[in-house]
């Protein structure tokens, strides 16, 4: 890991992401908010929202059309990501094809692998986007024409980078000030370091809580053997091998059951075990 998050660029032009390991765990809310506000996917939110917002501003012909499909794509978001991340992200069908292996490695297996590593903490923003314009702007079209449109899908952007910003929170060694952000950081540290199988929400647990898979207290829940794998275990791996192919070419650090280690370093993050 470079001194600091503002080294960004090598003799030959590399950037920080390129050339380096960012682990959420050995760093500050400082070196966060610079690496986050460089990554390209961020800058690329960041344009996009300016951008569909501008047009949403210059074509609307009141405040309805922007108000309006800009709130119901916010209240679409949580049960989009809840249902996408169950069921998409943690069934056993995308790892069984090699065809989809590779996404699902990049977009998810590799985040639970190293729930830490910056670089695979970020949704891809070639599987991000398509789901956003998807849940967004069908929404938006129907309550506010093009102008709705505009503004529905500026709304899923934003609500994307306040979303990646918190995960991020999420996995740093810093125990947050606010007490909601600090109940969300737990919350979603017990998906990563207790059971996968609860609290997918992430950034709200709305969902969880209706459909029952909500869990506040780490006691209540027993500690999954495939925590870090997410159901990718070995025997898996010799029927599907196409993941442990491209993790061992591309270095992906293999865990298994949660150890002592991992258990100590949540303690510090969050002051309290998980």
């Amino acid at each position: 890991m470079p001194n600091s998050a503002s080294e960004t660029t090598t003799n030959s032009g590399e950037t920080i992401w390129s050339r380096n390991k960012y682990h959420l765990d050995q760093m500050n809310l400082r070196d966060l908010t610079v690496a986050y506000f460089r990554y390209p996917d961020i800058l690329v939110y960041i344009m996009l929202t300016i951008a569909a917002s501008s047009t949403a501003i210059m074509a609307a012909e009141n405040y309805t059309q922007l108000a309006l499909p800009a709130l119901a794509a916010v209240l679409a978001y949580p049960l989009a990501w809840y249902l996408l991340h169950r069921y998409v992200l943690h069934s056993q069908q995308l790892y069984k094809s090699k065809y989809t292996a590779e996404v699902w490695a990049r977009i998810h297996y590799a985040h639970h692998q190293d729930p830490h590593d910056l670089r695979v903490l970020f949704g891809a923003l070639y599987t991000t986007l398509p789901t956003v314009m998807i849940v967004t702007m069908p929404i938006g079209w129907l309550l506010g024409g093009m102008a709705g449109m505009a503004s529905a899908f500026a709304a899923g952007v934003a609500t994307t980078l306040f979303y990646e910003f918190c995960h991020c929170i999420q996995h740093l060694r810093y125990v947050p000030k606010w007490k909601w952000l600090q109940r969300m950081k737990r919350y979603h540290l017990m998906h990563h370091f207790r059971n996968e199988n609860v609290n997918f929400g992430i950034t709200n647990f709305f969902w969880d809580r209706i459909t029952g898979t909500f869990q506040a207290e780490p006691s209540a829940v027993p500690r999954s053997e495939t925590v870090f794998n997410i159901g990718y275990t070995e025997e898996q791996k010799k029927h599907y091998p196409w993941v442990a192919q491209l993790a061992e070419k591309q270095q992906i650090n293999v865990r298994t059951v949660t150890s002592q280690e991992d258990i100590s370093s949540n303690n510090d993050i969050t002051g309290k075990a998980v």
